[in-house]
């Protein structure tokens, strides 16, 4: 029997989903907009920082699954890969967590006359465990999966070697023990005139969240040494790491989590090659089914 408490788990974001996009004038990055949310809802640090078994945010991944149901009901537009953008419905829309529960069991119905051999119970408790991206697909390892596999060694170089695609110049990897937690260094042109000198370090986490001792500890070892720093990982930040990285008074910290990491690879096609495939578009046939 399927826990009734988790299948509700990721219903109460459908309108937060939409109030957030109509705040930020009609589309907004996935972590931008789940960033609203959580910055609007006031969410603790402790709900943020939830995982789940990928060691993912587990409020992130709630997150995307309502905007998939809400893709499904035609409310959000998902033509731009990357980009959630609002319907002229879904500018309109407001939808209660009644509502949402009936979408949700809608689509679970016509998924689940397409997936005769899986029971009901099975297709409900994926929600909040999987990508909506991968629900209709072959498992294969995706690109975050196979960069935390990586040797640490491994990981800074590929590192060092997307800092190259990305614009930095004169990189080098040092990840000596006694190098002050410092893995490279790299120097990056603002214009004609004038460039900084960029420090960066390489964390291959599985899952767990680099900490806020760990931003300070970094900040230290860069002091005197370079303009700016990066921290890159394949996991992602706690929240008391976001506000240290960021905080008044202290040298900025540019923080490169999993998501954005991978986001990078794509940008640069680093490893990666683009594809064109063709979905079904399952709520086009919907009302003729």
């Amino acid at each position: 029997m399927t826990d009734k408490r988790k299948q509700a788990d990721f219903l109460k974001w459908f309108g937060p989903l939409l109030d957030a996009l109509r705040e930020l004038g009609g589309s907004g990055k996935p972590r931008e907009v789940s960033d609203k949310i959580a910055t609007t809802k006031m969410l603790s640090d402790e709900v943020l920082e939830q995982t789940i078994k990928s060691g993912e945010s587990k409020f992130h991944n709630q997150v995307a699954w309502a905007r998939q149901y809400l893709v499904w009901e035609r409310l959000l537009d998902d033509s731009q890969r990357g980009t959630w953008v609002l319907t002229p419905k879904g500018w309109n829309a407001t939808v209660t967590e009644k509502e949402a529960r009936a979408i949700f069991q809608k689509w679970v119905k016509i998924y689940q006359e397409r997936r005769k051999s899986k029971a009901n119970e099975d297709v409900v408790s994926d929600i909040n465990e999987v990508e909506p991206e991968l629900v209709e697909q072959d498992y294969t390892p995706s690109l975050l999966e196979i960069l935390k596999k990586l040797t640490p060694q491994g990981f800074e170089q590929i590192c060092g070697l997307l800092l190259r695609k990305s614009g930095f110049e004169q990189v080098t990897i040092t990840g000596r023990s006694n190098d002050g937690g410092i893995d490279g260094i790299g120097i990056l042109a603002l214009n004609p005139f004038v460039s900084n000198r960029v420090l960066f370090q390489c964390k291959r986490y599985a899952s767990t969240a680099v900490s806020a001792s760990q931003i300070r500890d970094f900040r230290g070892a860069m002091s005197g040494r370079a303009e700016k720093g990066i921290i890159i990982t394949t996991s992602r930040f706690s929240e008391d790491a976001k506000r240290e990285a960021s905080r008044d008074g202290a040298g900025h910290i540019e923080l490169v989590d999993g998501e954005k990491l991978v986001d990078l690879f794509q940008k640069t096609e680093l490893g990666v090659k683009p594809v064109t495939i063709y979905e079904v578009d399952y709520s086009f046939f919907e009302p003729y089914l």
